[in-house]
């Protein structure tokens, strides 16, 4: 079935008695219109119930009702999730979800996002998986800007929770396989990690060249780490790496969990299916989505931050890439 079509600028033009040029005009904000004029056109666009585009809905409702929200365009399990829990928890509010991402911008990072979302009509923005490059704190804009790694800390929990996990079990230190630090993301689980060590005293072992979240980039740190002495436990930055440090330690003779206890980070549905089952822990990211909307409406709708944020829960799944050091 095919709705009927509404009203269109004609019939705006010819109940306003005015030419379809100042329907356009005033429907885009445009100078040389008089105050009469922009009112009497404004209120046949009320009546009529005229949309023709974002510029008139947000001219009769004072905002466009939609939130805008910046991805990198990752196919990573991580950001995926974010940005599936970002448009479920968007849509729940009444709001329409717009996504621009900076690999539809090249060269222009996330400014030149920002600026697609601001073209198309928005009344807020989420940075969903915030780095360095075209730093979010550059940004100028005439909306609210929110990032999820501001509105909660939980991948500093996270990760101080892998971390202390392998040395509750006797490890006397853990190693670890970091992300890319120009991702936040990546920066907060290295924080987590060394926060786990320096409350229980442990050693801070040297580290490995960042990876860049694949499991390519673990299997190289995994041959090292396999070559290192005393190598007994690993905190991967995500589970991809963790994967490709699993194939490294096989390939170099080594047995997980007899010799090197393995954690990962996200619990990708993958992770419970290897060889041997990989323990990780995950965030909340339905949880993270919803708190992330809670700040940004707030501030778009003119109400005060909510209050009394609680820490966000993260979940340990343990499996059998973990036990205690040989």
């Amino acid at each position: 079935m095919r709705k009927s079509r509404g009203p269109g600028m004609n019939e705006v033009a010819r109940a306003a008695g005015v030419s379809q040029k100042t329907v356009s005009r005033v429907v885009n904000g445009e100078p040389y219109v008089s105050a009469e004029v922009r009112d009497r056109v404004l209120r046949v666009i009320r009546e009529l119930d005229y949309r023709p585009n974002n510029a008139a809905r947000a001219l009769i409702r004072g905002t466009y009702h939609r939130i805008g929200v910046v991805s990198l365009g990752s196919a990573l399990s991580g950001p995926a999730s974010v940005l599936m829990a970002l448009e479920q928890a968007t849509r729940r509010t009444g709001y329409s979800f717009a996504l621009a991402s900076t690999l539809e911008n090249p060269g222009g990072g996330y400014a030149a996002a920002v600026e697609s979302l601001l073209e198309q009509g928005v009344d807020g923005i989420v940075l969903s998986d915030p780095i360095d490059d075209g730093a979010p704190s550059d940004l100028t804009t005439d909306v609210p800007v929110v990032s999820l790694n501001v509105v909660g800390k939980e991948g500093v929990a996270a990760a101080r929770a892998g971390t202390e996990y392998l040395l509750s079990l006797g490890h006397r230190t853990v190693w670890h396989i970091p992300g890319p630090q120009n991702w936040w993301s990546a920066r907060d689980r290295l924080r987590g990690w060394r926060e786990a060590l320096a409350a229980a005293g442990a050693p801070e072992p040297p580290l490995p060249d960042a990876g860049d979240w694949s499991p390519a980039a673990g299997h190289t740190a995994g041959l090292r780490l396999a070559r290192t002495p005393g190598v007994t436990a690993v905190f991967a930055a995500n589970d991809e790496m963790a994967i490709g440090a699993l194939r490294a330690f096989s390939e170099a003779g080594l047995s997980v969990p007899g010799d090197i206890s393995v954690v990962g980070f996200d619990d990708i549905p993958a992770a419970a299916y290897l060889a041997p089952p990989l323990t990780t822990v995950r965030q909340d990211f339905q949880a993270l989505a919803e708190r992330a909307l809670g700040v940004l409406l707030a501030r778009i709708e003119g109400r005060a931050r909510p209050d009394g944020l609680a820490d966000l829960p993260v979940h340990l799944s343990v499996r059998q890439s973990t036990a205690p050091p040989p």
